[in-house]
């Protein structure tokens, strides 16, 4: 993410990191470098347990941040937003944590509690800016990132199932391409898993889409191994991470029932990758709906409940990536 300079920048940037607009929110963000780099959304705390604070702020430590922005978006009968935010800034201030902002969102205008110069930012607050109007929209826009949703709910509908994933046909070809546990051309069903992972990465790469079903037939029906699966985990690199979202996401919408959570663990996985921790939540939601034994999904909650920081899932897949490939290949690739 790029670096804020405002706080309505600040207000612009949010919705990009969660990936939908907030409203009764509390969001922490951890900043490196001088740059946002990842962000946690809980619904606004009335009446919390015990310890909620010090758990978020042990997320942020273990992110190693440098330091921390929130910003409360006060719920419209409530007025406890300040109390809150002072109590969230005590839990960080133990984890040794500079906190850099403490912003108060209340009926669409904002303020920062650090700020005492009444002139910019007085008692009643400042309005909200234009979001379509914000320098951060339109570079974040111009670097290929998708619009973000207006609520939770058009983020939950952007991986639902469409009526392809229903269809009889398509099931059936999907279905043909699944590599039985025992299958005695396991091996070689698991390279030409591998090798039309990376062909279809291509288009995504190359045009940002394909419109060849056969091969995302394939592509569906041979994550249905695991060293499979766990080749195409490790595929993607910085530069291509977009490209892989994009395809994981096509796929994970047109996915058969019985070949959903596969592709719904890799797509939780480089969101969780990218900072994108609601949408890889509401994939992992998708993958043990379908699976609930799913090993891989079960591993992703307990990694994402934990606030594991993102760039240690990235070395430990990084990691793993050599392993699996001299298994398929039987060579380094």
């Amino acid at each position: 993410m790029t670096t804020v300079k405002t706080p309505h920048d600040l207000l612009a940037a949010v919705p990009f990191l969660i990936g939908y607009h907030p409203s009764d929110s509390l969001v922490l963000i951890s900043v490196k470098n001088d740059a946002l780099e990842m962000a946690m959304r809980i619904d606004f705390p009335l009446n919390p347990p015990d310890g909620t604070y010090q758990l978020l702020a042990s997320h942020l430590k273990k992110d190693r941040a440098e330091a921390a922005l929130v910003i409360a978006y006060e719920p419209s009968d409530d007025r406890s937003g300040e109390e809150v935010l002072k109590q969230v800034a005590d839990a960080i201030s133990v984890s040794q944590i500079p906190v850099r902002e403490l912003m108060l969102v209340r009926s669409n205008r904002w303020r920062s509690l650090l700020c005492s110069d009444l002139s910019c930012c007085p008692l009643e607050g400042n309005p909200v800016e234009d979001f379509q109007n914000s320098r951060i929209a339109a570079e974040q826009v111009a670097n290929g990132k998708v619009l973000p949703f207006d609520n939770s709910e058009g983020l939950s509908h952007s991986i639902s199932a469409t009526a392809l994933s229903k269809d009889l046909n398509w099931n059936a070809k999907v279905l043909k391409f699944r590599i039985a546990p025992e299958d005695p051309e396991q091996n070689s069903k698991q390279r030409d898993g591998a090798e039309s992972i990376l062909l279809l990465a291509d288009f995504y790469i190359q045009n940002r889409k394909c419109d060849d079903l056969d091969l995302k037939a394939r592509v569906l029906g041979r994550l249905s191994d695991i060293q499979v699966r766990d080749y195409a985990l490790g595929c993607h690199n910085p530069e291509t991470l977009d490209s892989y979202l994009l395809m994981w996401r096509e796929l994970l919408r047109i996915a058969p029932p019985r070949f959903v959570a596969p592709v719904a663990a890799l797509f939780a996985a480089l969101a969780y990758e990218n900072g994108e921790g609601a949408i890889a939540h509401r994939a992992l939601d998708r993958a043990i709906e379908d699976d609930p034994e799913y090993s891989l999904s079960r591993l992703l909650r307990r990694v994402f409940s934990s606030g594991w920081p993102p760039n240690g899932f990235a070395q430990l897949r990084s990691e793993l990536h050599p392993r699996v490939t001299e298994t398929i290949f039987g060579e380094f690739r």
